[in-house]
């Protein structure tokens, strides 16, 4: 099935226009950015626009000056904009905000002279760890007007995973709330920060917000109320003028190893990338109210809630809380209660909701729609259908985007600003403007069409990572030696998501070619919940593993081999996920625990993870030439047996 913008097609309508521009894009790379780049206010224009002279650290518009939070705020003052909403907020009872450009401005220069006032300066890092408020977006723009770098953490994670983020970064100032509200109750999240801080000597102050009413621990001399430190602030901060290169934020990302990779953005590079997809893909309106789900602790968040839709001067919803809670119709409540336009969330909350039934839906009036999007993982063809048909009521394209942390913003998707293809369930349809992407075979070569390979990007882009914050090797390592071919000047970024393009030229992806799991939209490395586990002091041994899961798309499934004087049984394996859960996230926590005496392993002792996924998903082991004793996966066999039998 095929679909158009607002109509069925059954058959393909050539993509010229798209393609002409597509191909100028590519083989007038610097040229085409050059113009995109217009899109932002620059203090001072760039004397280079891409310098590749220490690729793979390539670098954008090098020489120009600029200001992430003044195209974001000011510049739109300015231009006549400043009573336009810039967000709407609304909590899980129903309590709803607006603030305007103008007010939103007012608060980010008060918030930045209070930074300022803690001492923090241009470079410094900020890291913020908050509910889905507004006061997270005025904290990160206030950080960006100063020149500092902030690093959201996701306010799910643990203490242990916080701690690890702000000692990586070695951040000056933590910024959070007293409360978070989910499913109608209160988590204090200071106390999580106060646990992490035990184990951060960087940390310096803490800003925190108040929002309830029950007393919190406040440690005299280094934690500070939000509202008192606004008492003294300034009311107009000049934002700084940083280069093009200068990192606007670390955000970090689960590798392979246990220990997160921060993914560093640029400021000019970044701003271009994201604005210009953001009109890509959306054919932007005035009258635009954009609903995108994601939690600013991701990078759907940082792209396409705050930096893309801010810096076009857009509305955007903000909801704190779930979107099953209190009912599962409540996000088609909000949409037909502010008159959303544009609702973009993950096929994991897609498939939740599908499973309530059409009912919840048809209950409102969702013709305010005019266009739907998911990102995160690939959509399923069903849920895609659903979607469409359901929620757009057959009207509304669906825009299907594939990209990464690392990516900055989209890469492949439908480009509806530009010319909408007819639409395949399933599938991401085409690389955007700019963007130069293609499937290879383990071999480098190309793969031929409807061949599973390998996703490669062939050519440098914008809103690409500077690099891994501290660790120049480990990004050479992860994301360019696969392909690359240093000694003949080609470097080729490989994502690690297994791909095909198909007779018509469509990009499908198929999801991670790593040891990396995404849980409901979420990246997490194996080896990362492996860590947790082991620190449990009955835990000798631990192998994590993907199982494919109809509404999250993956969960963590873990095998686990006991120290001695511990017995297998029932209460052991709860207690390890919940261990699981609060050391390190809820999203991480085991879908399921085996006991085994044994892993395969290679002879060189590294745990053959590909071994346990085949066996659990009763697919082939493929080549065990490597394996050390073949009676691991006897017992592993017999183990999932023993769970299948219950």
């Amino acid at each position: 099935m095929q679909v158009g913008e607002g109509f069925l097609q059954e058959r393909y309508i050539p993509m010229q226009h798209f393609n002409e521009l597509h191909r100028g894009s590519i083989e007038n790379l610097e040229e085409f950015w050059a113009e995109q780049a217009k899109v932002l206010d620059w203090f001072k224009t760039w004397d280079k626009v891409l310098d590749d002279s220490k690729a793979p650290f390539f670098r954008w518009f090098v020489g120009g000056e600029l200001n992430a939070s003044y195209n974001a705020l000011d510049k739109h003052i300015k231009a006549g904009r400043r009573n336009r909403a810039a967000i709407i907020w609304e909590s899980e009872s129903g309590e709803t905000r607006t603030l305007t450009y103008y007010e939103l401005y007012r608060e980010v220069n008060r918030f930045a002279s209070v930074l300022k006032n803690l001492g923090v300066n241009k470079g410094d890092r900020i890291v913020i760890y908050m509910p889905l408020i507004p006061e997270v977006v005025i904290a990160m723009l206030a950080s960006a007007r100063i020149g500092a770098i902030h690093s959201v953490v996701f306010s799910g994670f643990s203490a242990e995973a916080l701690a690890t983020r702000i000692n990586d970064a070695k951040a000056k100032v933590v910024i959070t709330a007293d409360y978070l509200y989910r499913r109608g109750k209160a988590l204090n999240i200071k106390e999580i920060v106060d646990k992490a801080l035990l184990e951060t000597p960087s940390v310096e102050s803490v800003v925190v917000l108040k929002r309830g009413e029950n007393g919190i621990k406040m440690v005299e001399g280094r934690d500070y109320y939000w509202h008192n430190l606004l008492e003294g602030a300034e009311k107009y901060v000049e934002p700084v003028h940083v280069k093009s290169n200068h990192p606007l934020f670390i955000l970090y990302t689960s590798g392979t190893t246990g220990k997160p990779k921060g993914i560093v953005h640029s400021t000019g590079g970044y701003l271009v990338y994201v604005a210009k997809t953001m009109e890509w893909a959306w054919k932007i309106r005035n009258d635009d109210l954009f609903w995108n789900t994601a939690d600013v602790g991701w990078i759907t968040g940082h792209s396409y809630l705050v930096y893309g839709p801010l810096t076009l001067g857009l509305t955007v919803m903000m909801y704190e809380g779930a979107l099953n809670y209190p009912k599962p119709d409540r996000p088609w409540e909000i949409i037909e209660k502010h008159g959303v336009t544009i609702f973009y969330t993950a096929p994991t909350a897609i498939r939740m909701l599908m499973r309530y039934g059409d009912e919840w839906v048809k209950k409102h009036d969702l013709s305010s729609l005019r266009l739907l999007g998911t990102v995160g993982e690939p959509i399923n063809p069903r849920a895609w259908k659903w979607y469409y048909e359901v929620v757009g009521g057959r009207r509304c394209p669906i825009i299907d985007t594939w990209w990464q942390t690392e990516t900055g913003g989209y890469m492949i998707y439908p480009s509806a600003g530009i010319q909408l293809p007819p639409l395949k369930p399933g599938s991401t349809t085409f690389p955007g403007l700019g963007v130069d992407a293609d499937v290879f075979r383990q071999d480098g070569s190309q793969a031929g069409p409807n061949e599973r390979g390998l996703l490669v990007i062939k050519k440098p882009w914008p809103g690409m990572l500077l690099g891994i914050w501290g660790n120049d090797e480990r990004y050479i390592r992860t994301y360019w030696k696969r392909f690359s071919r240093p000694e003949e000047g080609v470097w080729i970024y490989y994502p690690a998501d297994y791909a095909m393009k198909d007779e018509d030229g469509y990009f499908w992806v198929f999801g991670r070619a790593d040891e990396v799991l995404n849980v409901s939209g979420h990246r997490l490395g194996t080896a990362e919940i492996e860590h947790a586990l082991v620190l449990h002091p009955a835990v000798a041994e631990a192998a994590v593993i993907g199982r494919p899961d109809e509404v999250k798309g993956e969960v963590p499934v873990a095998f686990v081999i006991l120290k001695e004087g511990y017995i297998p049984n029932e209460r052991l394996k709860l207690e390890l996920i919940s261990y699981v859960r609060e050391t390190l996230s809820p999203i991480a926590a085991p879908a399921e625990v085996f006991f085994v005496n044994k892993l395969p392993k290679t002879r060189s002792g590294k745990i053959m993870r590909r071994v346990l996924k085949a066996i659990s998903t009763d697919k082939s082991l493929g080549d065990l030439s490597t394996l050390e004793d073949e009676a691991s996966v006897d017992e592993i066999k017999a183990a999932l047996e023993g769970f299948k039998m219950r």
